[in-house]
C-alpha cells in the first residue's frame, strides 16, 4: 500500500495522520514537524491541525485501548497510517464538537487521500461500531483511572512528589495561555483593560508583575499591538527566568540555549542597554529568536553553536563586540539547559511518547558538561541562573548539588520564594490554571 503523497495535497486530517505516525514510529517531535508543514494548510485550518495532533498525543493510551477492543488484530507496518486515522476519528468523536457522521466521513475520506482506498470500509466499520457500542466500550476501558503517562515517568513522579496525582492531572489538561506584557509600552493592568475594552477578552493577573492569563486562549493576531512588540506569549513560570537573572544595563549577558527567544527578549525588556548574546545549537530554532527580536524592536548577538564548547564560539562573540581583550567573560549567564521537558507535557504532550527513561542519564551528563564549561566564562562576582523545564531531581536539585561539590568558588544565592532552609533552588510544579513545571537555581562566583 502506498502511503506517501504530496503533503500539500492532503486535508487537515490526512496531514495530521502523517504527523502522528512520525511521532509514534519515528520519534519525531510535533514542535519540529508542524512548523515544517503549517504553510501547506490554510491559516484557519492550522488550529485544527494542532488540536488533533496534540490532542491524540495527550490521550493516546485511552484511544489505543479502545482500538484494541475494536480490532481483531493490530494494524502494523504500512497499515500504521490507518491506525493513525482511527486515532484521529476516535479523538474527534470523543473530544471535539464535530458531528459524529462528519468525524467518520472525514477519517474515511482521508484514507483515499493517503492512497489507502482499500481500508476505507474498515475505518468506516470500526468507527461506526464504536458509536453503536460506545457506552459499553468506555465502561470497560475507563473502569480504572488512567494516568495517560508512560509507566516509568509515573513511577519517578511517585517517588518524588506526594501530590503526584495532581501533577498527572495538570499534565493531562490543555495548557492555559499566558502572555508577558512589555513594560516599555504598558503595565499588565493597563493591557488587561485594553484587552477588555477593545477585544472583550478577559484576563487575570498573577504574582509575576508582567504576566496575564487569558481566560480563553486566542490567536496572537487578536491581541492588540502584538506585532508592535507590546507582548509575548510565554508561560507564567518561564517568565521568572529573566526576572531572577536581574540583568543590568551595560552588562554582557549570555542567554545559552536561547531559542525560541522569549528569554532573550525579556532580558532586553528589563535591561534595554545590556549586551546580550543569544546562543543556540540549532540554526532553525535560532531563526525564531531573530524573528522575535525583530518583532520586539530589539538587537542581540546571535551565535549558532554548542554551549558546551565556548572556546569555539567566543572568538566570534569577541569579533562582534569589537572586544580587543584576549578573553570574553560574562557578567551574567542564563542557562536554560537541555532537559527531559517533563514539566511542559501539557504544552507538548508528545513528550510522553518521545522521551524514554534511558534518555535521562545522558541529559544529566550533558547539563553537567555545559554548566562546567560556561562557569569558566563567568566573571568573578558574576551570576549564573540555571533553569530547566523538568520535574526530575536528577536534572535539577541533584545536578546543582553535584555542581557545588565540584566548584569551591560557587555559592547558591537565595530566591524570592518561600522555601525550606535546605532547599536547593526552586521547583515549580504544573497546575491546572497556573504555570508549567520549571526549576531554577541561582549561583554566584566568588571573587577569589
Amino acid at each position: 500500500m502506498k502511503t506517501k503523497t504530496k503533503i500539500g495535497a492532503l486535508s487537515t486530517r490526512a496531514l495530521s495522520a502523517t504527523l502522528i505516525l512520525q511521532v509514534l514510529d519515528q520519534g519525531k517531535s510535533l514542535s519540529a514537524l508542524i512548523p515544517e508543514v503549517q504553510h501547506q494548510v490554510k491559516a484557519q485550518d492550522l488550529p485544527l491541525l494542532q488540536e488533533i495532533s496534540f490532542g491524540v498525543c495527550r490521550v493516546l493510551p485511552r484511544l489505543e485501548r479502545i482500538i484494541a477492543r475494536l480490532l481483531d488484530k493490530p494494524l502494523k507496518g504500512k497499515t500504521r497510517i490507518i491506525h493513525c486515522l482511527l486515532l484521529i476519528g476516535l479523538y474527534q468523536l470523543l473530544y471535539t464538537r464535530v458531528p459524529p457522521h462528519a468525524a467518520v466521513d472525514e477519517a474515511v475520506n482521508a484514507a483515499r487521500e493517503l492512497k489507502a482506498e482499500n481500508f476505507r470500509a474498515l475505518i468506516n466499520a470500526v468507527l461506526r461500531r464504536f458509536l453503536r457500542e460506545q457506552e459499553n466500550i468506555l465502561a470497560e476501558t475507563d473502569k480504572h483511572w488512567q494516568t495517560l503517562h508512560p509507566e516509568w515517568l509515573v513511577n519517578r513522579l511517585k517517588k518524588t512528589y506526594p501530590n503526584w496525582r495532581d501533577i498527572i492531572e495538570a499534565n493531562n489538561q490543555k495548557p492555559p495561555m499566558w502572555i508577558r506584557i512589555n513594560p516599555c509600552y504598558a503595565s499588565a493592568q493597563d493591557y488587561r483593560r485594553l484587552l477588555a475594552t477593545e477585544k472583550q477578552i478577559e484576563a487575570c493577573t498573577a504574582e509575576n508583575p508582567q504576566a496575564l492569563r487569558l481566560l480563553q486562549p486566542t490567536a496572537v493576531h487578536n491581541l492588540p499591538n502584538f506585532e508592535q512588540g507590546w507582548l509575548s506569549v510565554q508561560d507564567l513560570h518561564a517568565q521568572w527566568s529573566a526576572i531572577l537573572l536581574e540583568a543590568q544595563n551595560d552588562e554582557l549577558i549570555l542567554d545559552a540555549c536561547a531559542a525560541p527567544g522569549g528569554k532573550t527578549t525579556h532580558i532586553l525588556e528589563l535591561a534595554p542597554q545590556a549586551k546580550v548574546v543569544a546562543l543556540d545549537i540549532e540554526a532553525g530554532r535560532l531563526k525564531r529568536v531573530a524573528e522575535n527580536l525583530q518583532r520586539m524592536r530589539q538587537q542581540a548577538i546571535m551565535i549558532c553553536a554548542d554551549a558546551a564548547t565556548p572556546d569555539q564560539w567566543l572568538p566570534e562573540v569577541r569579533r562582534q563586540l569589537q572586544n580587543q581583550q584576549s578573553a570574553v567573560l560574562f557578567d551574567r549567564i542564563l542557562l536554560d539547559a537541555p532537559c527531559s521537558a517533563t514539566g511542559v507535557i501539557r504544552r507538548h504532550p508528545d513528550i510522553k511518547w518521545l522521551r524514554q527513561e534511558k534518555d535521562i542519564a545522558p541529559l544529566v551528563q550533558l547539563q553537567s558538561r555545559i554548566l562546567d564549561a560556561l562557569w569558566e566564562k563567568l566573571k568573578p562576582k558574576g551570576v549564573l541562573l540555571y533553569a530547566t523545564c523538568s520535574l526530575l531531581a536528577e536534572e535539577n536539585s541533584q545536578q546543582i548539588k553535584s555542581f557545588l561539590q565540584r566548584h569551591s568558588n560557587a555559592r547558591l544565592l537565595p530566591l524570592p520564594f518561600k522555601q525550606t532552609e535546605d532547599a536547593v533552588g526552586i521547583q515549580f510544579l504544573p497546575t491546572t490554571l497556573g504555570g508549567d513545571g520549571f526549576y531554577y537555581a541561582k549561583l554566584t562566583k566568588l571573587a577569589s
